[in-house]
């Protein structure tokens, strides 16, 4: 785990027009919280925030805050950003016992070459692009991988087969769909053809069989 202190400094005021002056002097807006922790409102550089942010671990980095004198560790839970311009406007840390497990979400990546999937014009689908896990801070993976070399059409891949490391574990039911294998667009258009096309030849050789039985009953009658 990445040694990741930010210096934070205490007694913020609150209010829009602050936080707007604080951004604008290139300070953050934050609070930090959790078990045993009042509510503390600080604010943190804009400049190192995005560093200690910024490494493999993302969100997930424990970030060891300073605050007049005392360390606190934490994660970063909520990040609030400007709708338009992406801009920090605002974040929450919240205070974690490195012993303890804690959760988060990770994200999937996926390996490999779909080499039997693409020569069959089939596509890729990743249905799950995050997966949430319970550990100890230091042991979250900044990523989880996800083979998908043997992926075929109509095939799928399972929370199930993502390998998960040492003291990581999930509570996201194991045969949640994580990504399969679909048909193109044009392929599905053609089996679709295909079948209306066959249900066409049915209705018109069952409708052809009713008229011919109609016919004989026709002419057994008049015999």
């Amino acid at each position: 785990m990445a040694d990741i202190t930010l210096l934070a400094d205490s007694g913020r005021p609150t209010g829009s027009s602050a936080a707007r002056r604080l951004r604008a002097g290139g300070r953050i807006p934050a609070v930090v919280y959790g078990s045993g922790v009042e509510a503390l409102p600080v604010t943190v550089g804009a400049r190192d925030l995005r560093a200690a942010l910024s490494t493999p671990a993302g969100l997930n980095a424990v970030v060891t805050l300073s605050v007049d004198g005392k360390t606190y560790p934490t994660m970063a839970r909520e990040l609030q950003r400007h709708p338009v311009r992406g801009t920090l406007l605002h974040v929450d840390f919240q205070v974690v016992d490195l012993r303890a497990e804690t959760h988060a979400d990770v994200a999937v990546q996926l390996v490999g070459e779909a080499v039997e999937l693409h020569r069959a014009d089939g596509v890729v689908d990743q249905q799950l692009f995050t997966l949430t896990v319970r550990a100890r801070p230091a042991d979250i993976p900044p990523f989880l991988e996800l083979d998908v070399s043997g992926l075929t059409v109509g095939d799928a891949l399972r929370v199930s087969d993502i390998a998960l490391p040492d003291g990581v574990h999930t509570d996201v039911e194991p045969e949640t769909v994580v990504v399969a294998g679909q048909a193109s667009r044009v392929a599905a258009a053609a089996e679709g053809a295909e079948a209306a096309t066959g249900e066409e030849a049915v209705q018109e050789a069952a409708a052809e069989s009713g008229a011919q039985t109609t016919a004989e009953a026709a002419g057994g009658e008049e015999g």
